[in-house]
């Protein structure tokens, strides 16, 4: 079939169309498929998702969508999700996060994207300003989506990876929306309470400021999708826990992906005022967003009985945490061996934030070495929006097995030391 010359047919689409990048991560994964097809070993940290061969979903929720689908729940689902799970959700917040949320506040879509777009969609104009910290997940994307000004905080590893509270002051006089994620995609860090309650009460302050000048308000978007798996001494917190006042401009992400193995399933919610709660249902409804209808109901039944919720999650977060332990106290042992690495302990998620030091290698060049002559593949920050080449990557560990972690590591050991000599300064 002739399409005719692909430059005459670009040249006519949309300027976003024309302008939107596609993921650097998938462009990484189609190098790791070439690589495996090799029969090369390989350790692949890349991929934010899990193999079912490691992670596998929960038994009650599996067995729950096949009754459903037995059961003729095949049809489409009310635009703001199926009630039993709105309610769920509600005494799920309550029972594990001390949330008293109205099921008027919850609005169910296909994972945590949509919803994530939807309060892009929602709260901002085109030239509206968007703040967020620098790592962090696809903000760039739907602040171009959506044609919002992006103002990018950068922070790093003296910070925890989140902004200082007070280097939100300069931009939030113009602000329309803060966005905030943690546990942290890319770097597996957790927010402090002190950090969060500080920033909640700006966000307050500001608000006040603007009610009584008729403004627009400002609005917090607090991504918590990987809420249920923290470790050691790091605690989750919410927002509207820490500073109840927010929660009139909070939306709070979340979905059932990271915490159920279930990505592929893509089941996600999100909290908020019901008046924007029935906004966002409508706009998504437009795209058809929704949840499949028989995993909403099966999620329902698995989220109200407790003790199989906290059974599982009690065996995921126990086989997260052997594979990030397991990397963290492997680059400890290269660290103190003299070779040119820094390793954050795990705190959250699924990542691990590592820096490998090399003289003169920016950090696509440590990347491919580490892919090619190591096979030990990683994500650089600049994926998630950091400048520079600052030494620092994204390991994940959904789609990778105890064993496989242990055998990358003489084969890095051997590459780094190869380098010695090359790092760059302290």
């Amino acid at each position: 079939m002739d399409f005719g010359s692909p430059q005459v047919l670009t040249a006519s689409l949309s300027t976003l169309a024309k302008t939107t990048k596609g993921s650097d991560i998938l462009r990484i994964a189609a190098e790791i498929r070439a690589l495996k097809a090799t029969g090369r070993p390989l350790c692949n940290l890349t991929i934010g998702d899990f193999d079912s061969a490691q992670f596998s979903i929960p038994e009650p929720w599996r067995a729950g969508i096949g009754q459903a689908l037995a059961a003729g729940r095949t049809n489409y689902p009310p635009p703001d999700g199926v009630l039993a799970l709105r309610q769920a959700v509600c005494h799920l917040y309550a029972r594990e996060l001390g949330l008293d949320y109205p099921v008027e506040s919850v609005v169910v879509a296909s994972g945590a994207r949509p919803l994530l777009y939807g309060v892009y969609r929602c709260l901002l104009d085109p030239g509206d300003v968007v703040i967020y910290p620098v790592p962090s997940w696809n903000n760039g994307y739907y602040a171009q989506l959506v044609g919002a000004r992006a103002v990018e905080l950068a922070a790093g590893r003296s910070e925890n990876f989140f902004p200082l509270p007070e280097a939100l002051d300069e931009h939030l006089g113009v602000a329309r929306l803060v966005a905030l994620n943690s546990p942290l995609n890319p770097t597996g860090t957790v927010i402090s309470p002190d950090v969060l309650a500080a920033l909640c009460e700006r966000v307050v302050s500001e608000n006040e400021r603007r009610q009584r000048k008729g403004q627009k308000s400002l609005w917090l978007c607090y991504d918590q999708v990987y809420w249920q798996l923290t470790f050691g001494a790091a605690r989750h917190v919410t927002p509207t826990a820490l500073v109840p006042e927010v929660a009139r401009y909070t939306v709070m992400v979340d979905a059932a992906s990271k915490s159920y193995a279930a990505t592929g399933l893509r089941v996600g919610w999100a909290v908020m005022p019901p008046v924007l709660a029935e906004r966002m249902a409508n706009i998504l409804g437009h795209v058809g967003a929704w949840a499949p209808h028989a995993e909403q109901v099966a999620l329902a039944s698995f989220l109200a009985d407790e003790g199989a919720q906290a059974r599982y999650r009690d065996g995921m977060v126990a086989a997260v945490r052997q594979r990030l332990d397991g990397l963290a106290n492997g680059f400890h042992a290269l660290q103190a061996q003299g070779l040119p690495v820094e390793v954050i302990d795990p705190q959250g998620a699924i990542y691990l934030s590592v820096r490998i030091g090399k003289a003169g290698a920016s950090n696509e060049s440590i990347r491919k070495s580490l892919l090619e002559e190591a096979g030990f593949a990683v994500v650089p920050f600049q994926a998630f929006g950091q400048r520079g080449d600052t030494g620092w990557f994204r390991l994940s560990v959904g789609a990778v097995s105890v064993a496989e972690i242990a055998a990358a590591f003489p084969r890095l050991r051997e590459l780094l030391v190869s380098w010695r000599g090359q790092e760059p300064p302290p």
